[in-house]
């Protein structure tokens, strides 16, 4: 059976903010921080704008996921800014490049 879990970044418009979470559902996940960003803003990713997706990866393990989540949180922005380059050198918004499905 395949599993599909995320971790991935988010910034806001200007880029000056980033956000790094975990889910099972990325198109969901996304369309949340979105929607707080422009309601209640009861988030980090709501209060800040975070849902412009600029990184992220896929596991088929949970607990992959959790790890390589902490891992991340606990760098510093520069070696975030260094992972996000790697793929995505442009720092390019990927909303649209994700299947809702």
């Amino acid at each position: 059976m395949n599993y599909n879990f995320y971790d991935y970044i988010t910034t806001n418009v200007y880029k000056t903010v980033l956000y790094t979470g975990v889910t099972n559902n990325l198109y969901r996940r996304l369309s949340e921080h979105l929607e707080d960003s422009k309601g209640k803003r009861k988030t980090f990713a709501g209060k800040y704008n975070c849902h412009n997706l600029i990184f992220y990866e896929h596991f088929d393990h949970i607990d992959h996921a959790i790890s390589r989540e902490k891992e991340i949180k606990g760098w510093l922005r520069s070696k975030k800014e260094d992972l996000i380059k790697e793929s995505n050198p442009e720092w390019k918004f990927l909303n649209d490049e994700i299947d809702p499905f």
